[in-house]
C-alpha cells in the first residue's frame, strides 16, 4: 500500500488519549510522545512555529507517524515510558535514565509495611501501581493511615523478637497512629486483617473502606466536630476518585503477546500488543487484503505465525479474542473479565482505530472507492439483490390531522440528493390516519415516476412499524412494482427493520454504516416534513386571521407576524407600532379593523 501523506495521516488521528511516534523515511524511531488529544498533539508539530532548531529539524524529517489509543491520561504517560526505555528515540531525552514510576509494596514479613518505592524486589511482596506521581501515591497512603493504624519502622518484628522484648514504642504509638506491635500490644492476626482491607482497597476493592469512612464521618458531625468531619469527607472523595490499576502496566502479567481482529468486507487489522513484565513495550497493527471470503479464524492464524516469526517473539502464552490451536509449546488464553481482558480490549481498540484511519484516508483519496465499499456493506446487511446506489425515504407529519403533509428524501451513493427531494399534501385522506397517507404518497410518487419514464429506486424506505409498511405495498402492488424494487419500513424505538412477508425485524449493529445511514435517511425525511408542516401551519393561521383585513397582501402580513411574533400581540399593538414597521396608511387600516372587531 502507497504511504500517506503527512497531512492525510494528520487528518484521520483520532481525538482520544494515547501515545505516537515519529518514523523518518527508513522507518527509524524519532520520536515517541503522550498526548491528551492525539489530533491536536500531534497537528501542532506542524502548525506552529518552533523556536528550537532541533524540534525544527525532527519535523522536517518526520515521514510516518503511528499511534497507540488507550483509555485515559495516565495510561499514556505509563506507555510513554515504557516506549522510550524500550526504543531509546533520538530526540527524546525524558525518561531516557530508565527512571521508573512509583508503586506501594506490601512487603511480605510479619507485621507487614506498607510504603513507597521505584524498585521492584522479587522477594515475594507485592507490588501495586505504577502511579504518574508520588502526590497519588502519598494521598493513598494518607487514606490508608488514616483509616488503618500502621507501624512505620523497620524493625523485625519476628515472634522471637517481640518475645524477647527487644524493641520499644515510640512517639507513633503514643500519639494513636500505631497500636504497638512491636512490645506485643498488637496481634499478629489483627494487624494482617487490616493489611488484607488495604490490599482490596489498592485493587479498587474499597466498599468496605468506603462505608467505615461514612460511619466515621457520621460520627464526627454528631458530636459537632465538624472540621474532623470535613477532613474525612475530603479523604472520602479522594478514595473514590482513585483507580487502582493500569491496562498498561501489570506486573501480575509476566510476558505475553496480545493479538485482535477487526474486519469488513475487503481488509482485516490484526493488531498486536508484546507484554514483557507487565509492560507493553510495542504495537504494531497488521493490514491484511482479502482475496477470497475468509473467515476471521483463519487470518488471525496467519497473522499470528507472521507477526511472531517478523519480531522475533518466544513468549509462551498469547492472548487472543476466540481460541485457536498452535501446538502445545504455545497456550491460547480467551479471558472473558480481568486484567487480560482489559488488554485484549486494548488490542482490539487500536485495531478499530487503524480501520477508522484507512476508511478516513480512502474517503479523502478515492471518495468512489468509499462509495462502492459503503455500497457493498449495505447490500450485504440489508440482504439486497442489488447495491442500493439510489435510495428514497417517506415520513408524514400532521398534528391531530391538520394540516396533513409528507416527505420524501432522496440519497444518491450514500449522501443526500436535495434537489430530489419532494413534499406532498395529502389530497385523499381526512383526518390522522397515518396509513392511508403513507398509500396515496407512495403511489402518487410512484405513478409520476412511471409516467415521466424517470429511474427507480433500488430501495424505498418508510419511516415506521408493520403498518405503514403494508400501506406503502398496496401502493406498489397497484403499480406493478412489487417485487422491482427493495422496500423496508424502520420502527424508531429499538430501530428495527421490517421486512414485507417477514413477522421478525432485522437487527443491525448499532454502530454499523448501514444502520448510520438508514438512521440520516429517516432523520432527513422528518426534518424536511416537519419544516414544511410547520410552514404550511403558519401560513394558514396567518391567513386566517389577517386576510380578511383589505389592503394588507400576504408580504405585509408575513412582515408583521416576523416582527411581533404573534396575532395576539399585532392586535394589541398602537398604531405607531406598527407604522414603524409597515408604514402609516396600512398601519392605520390594521388598527381601525381591529377597532372595529372589538366594537
Amino acid at each position: 500500500m502507497e504511504q500517506p501523506t503527512l497531512e492525510l495521516q494528520l487528518q484521520t488521528l483520532p481525538d482520544g488519549p494515547g501515545v505516537y511516534q515519529y518514523f523518518d523515511k527508513d522507518g527509524k524511531i524519532l520520536y515517541v510522545g503522550k498526548a491528551k488529544n492525539l489530533k491536536k498533539r500531534v497537528a501542532s508539530y506542524f502548525t506552529k512555529t518552533h523556536d528550537n532548531g532541533k524540534t525544527r529539524v525532527l519535523v522536517k524529517k518526520i515521514v510516518t507517524i503511528q499511534h497507540i489509543v488507550v483509555t485515559n491520561e495516565s495510561d499514556a504517560f505509563l506507555l510513554e515510558n515504557n516506549l522510550i526505555k524500550k526504543l531509546q528515540p533520538r530526540y527524546n531525552i525524558n525518561l531516557k535514565d530508565d527512571k521508573t514510576y512509583p508503586w506501594i509494596c506490601i512487603k511480605k514479613e510479619p507485621f507487614s509495611r506498607i510504603f513507597p518505592t521505584r524498585r521492584m524486589i522479587k522477594d515475594g511482596s507485592e507490588y501495586f501501581g505504577p502511579y504518574t506521581n508520588f502526590k497519588i501515591v502519598h494521598t493513598i497512603l494518607d487514606l490508608i493511615r488514616e483509616l488503618y493504624p500502621l507501624r512505620t519502622c523497620n524493625y523485625d518484628l519476628s515472634a522471637n523478637n517481640i518475645e524477647k522484648e527487644k524493641y520499644k514504642v515510640c512517639l507513633e504509638y503514643h500519639i494513636g497512629n500505631c497500636k504497638g506491635p512491636c512490645e506485643g500490644l498488637e496481634t499478629l492476626e489483627n494487624y494482617q486483617t487490616q493489611v488484607s482491607a488495604i490490599r482490596e482497597i489498592l485493587k479498587g476493592n474499597f466498599k468496605e473502606s468506603v462505608r467505615d469512612f461514612k460511619v466515621q464521618m457520621h460520627d464526627f458531625a454528631t458530636t459537632m466536630q465538624f472540621e474532623k468531619a470535613q477532613k474525612i469527607k475530603e479523604k472520602l472523595v479522594a478514595l473514590q476518585n482513585y483507580q487502582a490499576r493500569s491496562t498498561v502496566f501489570n506486573p501480575k502479567m509476566a510476558s505475553v503477546d496480545v493479538f485482535s481482529i477487526i474486519s469488513d468486507e475487503a481488509m482485516a487489522y490484526v493488531n498486536f500488543l508484546q507484554v514483557t513484565n507487565g509492560a507493553i513495550i510495542r504495537s504494531h497493527t497488521l493490514e491484511i487484503k482479502k482475496k477470497l471470503d475468509e473467515t476471521d479464524e483463519e487470518l488471525l492464524e496467519l497473522a499470528v505465525i507472521e507477526l511472531r516469526e517478523r519480531f522475533k517473539l518466544t513468549s509462551r502464552e498469547i492472548i487472543l479474542p476466540f481460541l485457536l490451536d498452535f501446538g502445545e509449546t504455545i497456550r491460547v488464553s480467551v479471558p472473558q473479565l480481568g486484567d487480560k481482558k482489559l488488554i485484549l480490549d486494548l488490542s482490539e481498540r487500536n485495531a478499530r482505530y487503524q480501520r477508522l484511519d484507512q476508511l478516513k484516508q480512502i474517503q479523502i483519496v478515492d471518495p468512489e472507492r468509499h462509495t462502492n465499499r459503503i455500497m457493498m456493506q449495505m447490500k450485504k446487511d440489508l440482504r439486497l439483490s442489488v447495491e442500493p446506489r439510489h435510495i428514497e425515504c417517506f415520513d408524514n407529519s400532521n398534528i391531530q390531522g391538520t394540516n396533513a403533509v409528507a416527505a420524501c428524501v432522496v440519497f444518491k451513493d450514500g449522501k443526500p440528493s436535495k434537489k430530489d427531494y419532494r413534499h406532498f399534501n395529502i389530497k385523499t385522506v381526512v383526518g390522522p390516519d397515518d396509513f392511508a397517507s403513507m398509500e396515496e404518497v407512495v403511489f402518487r410518487r410512484y405513478k409520476r415516476m412511471l409516467d415521466e419514464n424517470q429511474p427507480l429506486p433500488q430501495l424505498i424506505i418508510i419511516d415506521g412499524g408493520k403498518g405503514q409498511l403494508s400501506s406503502a405495498l398496496k401502493s406498489l402492488d397497484e403499480l406493478g412494482l412489487r417485487g422491482k424494487i427493495a422496500i423496508i419500513g424502520i420502527a424508531k424505538r429499538l430501530e428495527e427493520l421490517f421486512y414485507p412477508g417477514d413477522s421478525v425485524p432485522l437487527y443491525l449493529d448499532k454502530k454499523s454504516e448501514t444502520l448510520k445511514i438508514i438512521q440520516q435517511l429517516r432523520n432527513e425525511a422528518h426534518r424536511f416534513g416537519i419544516t414544511h408542516h410547520r410552514d404550511k401551519r403558519s401560513k394558514s393561521a396567518l391567513n386566517s386571521s389577517l386576510e380578511t383585513i383589505p389592503g394588507i397582501g400576504e408580504k405585509t402580513m408575513l412582515t408583521l407576524i416576523k416582527h411581533f411574533k404573534s396575532v395576539k400581540r399585532l392586535e394589541k399593538a398602537t398604531e405607531i407600532e406598527i407604522s414603524e414597521v409597515v408604514g402609516a396608511s396600512k398601519a392605520k387600516k390594521i388598527t381601525d379593523f381591529y377597532h372595529n372587531i372589538n366594537n
